[in-house]
């Protein structure tokens, strides 16, 4: 049962990793959906607060995606803004990802408490996509997959199943004020992930610990903008340090089932063939 009366629901970075899924589940339930990115009709644009009440009309519920990241300095003013605004233009329901032990993303999901709406809050980690859509496709294709994360564990967490959270939760009933810290079923190093990565691909790779500074540098010489790049090295360095090395029950607790192991992540993957060199 929904809470929107027929109006749309909104999915900001509906284009991403995790929206885009949000998006596929709503329309396969029949929810009328409003994507919210800069590309399209109406636009939504974080940077740009004139975008956000065109995009909330008619709205009921939204699915809350702060980019480029809900732990980045100044994301939880920006997402209190946000969901003050929503409110006032008759939005119910928010449900926001957030990220496991960052300090910011915590202060989102306070925001997002107090705005006035019915929340929930699906509380992520290391998604298992980053492998393979974002800038860590390129390193598995090239074979080495350099992160300052050191030997720490991550429970790596599928996106399908974020999307699947985070879908129930925009849409039935018995989610409202739950915080769900959804992880994936195993704790892996990045060093075992990346080996099960090149098992599952027949190729060798190689995970490559380095510095903030290393890190930083790389991603300077890929042309990501020094705004960008500097915040996630100081996120990496932040929520890299052992605090989410723990297994939490989220998933289990939203959908009565397990989450998606890792594995199946990359088998599945891996057969699409997007790790190959050369994959264009």
């Amino acid at each position: 049962m929904t809470t929107t009366d027929g109006r749309k629901t909104l999915v900001l970075a509906g284009t991403g990793k995790t929206g885009r899924r949000v998006v596929e589940r709503l329309t396969a339930r029949g929810v009328p959906v409003r994507v919210g990115s800069r590309s399209t009709t109406p636009p939504f644009d974080w940077r740009d607060q004139a975008t956000w009440e065109p995009a909330l009309q008619g709205v009921g519920a939204a699915y809350v995606a702060y980019h480029p990241d809900a732990a980045f300095p100044g994301a939880a003013k920006t997402v209190g803004a946000f969901a003050e605004l929503a409110v006032s233009c008759g939005v119910t329901r928010l449900v926001l990802l957030a990220d496991r032990g960052a300090s910011e993303a915590e202060r989102c999901e306070e925001a997002v408490r107090e705005s006035g709406a019915e929340w929930t809050v699906v509380r992520t980690g290391f998604i298992s996509q980053n492998f393979s859509e974002d800038v860590l496709a390129d390193a598995v294709r090239t074979g080495v997959v350099a992160l300052p994360a050191g030997r720490v564990a991550e429970p790596f967490i599928d996106a399908e199943d974020i999307a699947d959270v985070a879908s129930a939760a925009l849409t039935e009933d018995g989610h409202v004020g739950e915080t769900y810290e959804v992880t994936g079923p195993r704790l892996l190093t990045f060093a075992e992930a990346v080996a099960e990565i090149g098992e599952a691909t027949g190729r060798t790779l190689r995970y490559q610990p380095v510095s903030l500074e290393q890190f930083t540098q790389r991603l300077k010489e890929q042309a990501t903008p020094a705004a960008f790049a500097r915040p996630l090295a100081d996120l990496m360095a932040e929520v890299f340090d052992g605090r989410r090395a723990r297994l939490a029950d989220g998933v289990q607790r939203a959908l009565r089932r397990e989450p998606r192991d890792f594995r199946d992540y990359v088998r599945a993957t891996a057969a699409t063939g997007v790790w190959s060199p050369g994959f264009q």
